[in-house]
């Protein structure tokens, strides 16, 4: 089986893209597993298979409420399972869409997105893309996070963004550099369906010209650690504000990858959180499953 594919990422958090006009294309973990690899592979954070709504059973009633929504973002970690949304790889999907001439985006306008998270809308902005993630939740208990390089575990807070995430806080940017993410942090009690886990320290001083910042690290579920993770800079900048007394709407968050902008803004069901941050396509390939 010969696939076509491209390759792209958002502040380094990287994805291969796969279109799936039809709808029929079946991968399974281990196919999407050995395609992530990067010794033997093609080599990603994710794959994302670009599928029209209408052919995607778990995700066509969508379309009932968002006829625009016309394809689905079907977002897989490096390991195969499946994950409900992406922060850095929905802004890489409308890169896609738009250049290859499978959707528009005008200044003023927005592109919803299908997702298992349901539906995101893409805007377009100066150095790339802003996504609306929509309501997020906050725990009620703390968990307590070990990971090699701390010397003891830290309480994280529970963050839910569409996926799920626990949000430290370090001392410094020493803690931070000095954590041994290629083994998963463990967590006390345990998720079920695991987190994504956010190392932060806080900028000094906090807040310049209106705007928080914060510097990340991240292991992701299904991943290990990325350079980026686009939910995870959301999860980290409301958790930072939560314990601070939630007052900072704006916020830079700097990651291995780059950066990314949070923002936090009151809407009609309630109050949303948006990212946003540059999105490229680098190449494109074929592989030989």
């Amino acid at each position: 089986m010969t696939i076509e594919f491209t390759k792209g990422h958002g502040t380094g958090n990287d994805f291969i893209l796969i279109l799936d006009k039809p709808g029929q294309l079946a991968l399974s973990k281990d196919e999407v597993k050995k395609m992530c690899d990067r010794h033997f592979g093609i080599g990603a954070d994710g794959l994302i298979i670009v599928k029209p709504t209408s052919k995607a059973p778990e995700v066509s009633h969508l379309l009932e409420a968002e006829p625009g929504a016309e394809w689905f973002m079907d977002y897989r970690n490096s390991d195969g399972s499946e994950a409900e949304m992406c922060g850095n790889g929905i802004r890489v999907f409308a890169k896609f869409l738009l250049e290859n001439n499978l959707a528009t985006l005008t200044d003023g306008s927005t592109l919803p997105i299908a997702t298992r998270d349901g539906i995101k809308d893409v805007t377009a902005t100066v150095n790339g893309f802003a996504v609306d993630l929509g309501l997020f939740t906050i725990g009620d208990d703390e968990t307590l996070v070990s990971a090699a390089g701390l010397q003891v575990a830290r309480p994280g807070l529970e963050i839910n963004v569409g996926n799920p995430h626990v949000v430290v806080a370090l001392a410094d940017l020493t803690e931070l550099t000095g954590l041994e993410l290629v083994k998963a942090p463990l967590l006390e009690p345990v998720q079920p369906e695991g987190a994504n886990v956010e190392f932060v320290v806080l900028d000094e001083p906090l807040v310049t010209q209106g705007v928080a910042g914060l510097t990340m690290r991240v292991h992701e579920r299904g991943s290990g650690e990325t350079l980026s993770c686009g939910t995870g800079v959301a999860a980290a900048a409301i958790a930072i504000r939560h314990w601070a007394g939630g007052s900072q709407n704006f916020w830079k968050v700097s990651v291995p990858g780059g950066d990314a902008a949070v923002r936090m803004f009151p809407t009609e069901d309630g109050e949303h959180v948006a990212i946003s941050g540059p999105a490229e396509l680098t190449y494109s390939g074929h592989w030989q499953g």
